[in-house]
């Protein structure tokens, strides 16, 4: 039907007008009265455009002219002359509205008579048995039920639409399902428009063959240079991290396991306090690097597992990053790869930042005066045999 695409478009007018008038209405008429910051607006009689907002907002008196409402729950039980613009979750119009309605909520119910249009955005739209809009209807919902009179036609998009009352023109909805319609309810003619589907597109195996192969080259191309920079400027840090993963790899993968599971919680408990919430921050900075640079840690223990000799750490990562990035490629058994990657990482990175603290290292460093003292005795015992000859 040619009318579609113009009541799309009018969807979106009215949609943005709404929008903007809710947005500068308040600035239009700073006069007029505007309840607010209550937890119940209950208004009654009025004159000119009234704006309501409000945690319960229930217009039971007369208004003489166009009501703005929002907030969580909107009634409308008393008699508009003017048109009803509102924003809730609830909205629900007992009473006469001789205008339009503009609907945006979660669920809309209307058992009153509205004397023009109906524009509703929402999740739900009933229309009661009592409940009436003489002329057109335009929403969009999950579900629809039409119990009262539609007067004119109904322009809808939805998921389920149920009709037992009446509709006096044609009905035009789009939806991936039939509509429940009672026989007689409409008017007009019934058209079902389905939604537009998004096209397949068949990838032929060899198209995929070469996504995969395109990612692989780059990831080889880009882990590579990693590895490579980091060959280049920490070559000694390479070596001291990774010998804690030769003699005893077990002990690194468990240490690195322990670390996985705890130390995230640990951060977190530590986030939500108000005193470790830098330090929590600072820890997420530097556990996110250590993740991060168990690759180039794995990469370089695999050179070494391969090429045992005294080769440089360049070479060394270099030919375990190769290793190692195919085995991220292949599926499945990418998934193993990767969690020993990270466990190993880290368990090295911790054993050899361990090793390194201060109490260690001033521990380490005591022995070399006894190894000096224990040197001197053979040198005087060497001197008592030529003191005796002489």
């Amino acid at each position: 039907m040619s009318a579609l695409p113009h009541v799309h478009r009018s969807l979106a007018v009215i949609l943005a007008t709404g929008i903007l008038t809710l947005g500068a209405g308040s600035a239009a008429f700073a006069a007029t009265e505007v309840p607010h910051a209550d937890v119940t607006a209950t208004v009654q009689d009025g004159e000119g455009p009234q704006f309501y907002t409000g945690a319960f907002v229930d217009v039971s008196g007369d208004v003489d002219g166009d009501v703005y409402a929002a907030g969580q729950s909107v009634t409308v039980s008393g008699d508009v002359t003017g048109d009803v613009i509102a924003a809730a979750q609830t909205i629900t119009i007992t009473g006469t509205v001789e205008g339009n309605v503009r609907l945006a909520a979660q669920d809309v119910t209307i058992t009153g008579d509205i004397s023009r249009s109906g524009t509703i955005f929402a999740a739900t739209v009933t229309v009661g048995d009592a409940g009436s809009i003489e002329s057109d209807l335009v929403a969009a919902a999950g579900r629809i039920r039409i119990a009262g009179d539609i007067g004119r036609d109904m322009f809808v998009s939805v998921d389920r639409l149920s009709i037992d009352g009446t509709v006096g023109g044609d009905l035009t909805y789009t939806s991936d399902n039939d509509a429940r319609i009672a026989d007689g309810a409409v008017d007009g003619t019934v058209e079902r428009i389905e939604p537009p589907q998004a096209p397949r597109t068949e990838v032929s195996p060899a198209a995929v063959f070469v996504g995969w192969l395109l990612g692989a080259i780059y990831a080889l191309v880009a882990l590579s240079l990693l590895t490579l920079f980091a060959g280049l400027l920490f070559p000694r840090w390479l070596d001291r991290v990774t010998d804690h993963l030769v003699p005893s790899p077990w002990k690194a993968l468990l240490v690195g396991f322990i670390a996985a599971i705890a130390v995230p919680p640990a951060l977190f408990v530590l986030g939500i306090t108000i005193v470790g919430a830098p330090l929590a921050l600072a820890g997420v900075v530097v556990w996110t690097v250590m993740v991060l640079a168990t690759f180039v840690f794995s990469a370089h223990y695999l050179g070494r597992l391969v090429l045992r000799g005294t080769q440089h750490p360049v070479v060394r990562s270099l030919v375990g990053g190769v290793i190692l990035i195919v085995a991220l490629q292949i599926p499945w058994l990418n998934i193993l790869v990767w969690l020993a990657m990270v466990f190993f990482g880290l368990g090295a990175q911790l054993l050899e930042i361990h090793r390194l603290r201060p109490w260690r290292v001033s521990r380490a460093v005591e022995p070399r005066p006894r190894t000096e003292d224990a040197a001197s005795p053979p040198a005087t015992e060497s001197a008592a045999p030529a003191s005796a000859t002489s």
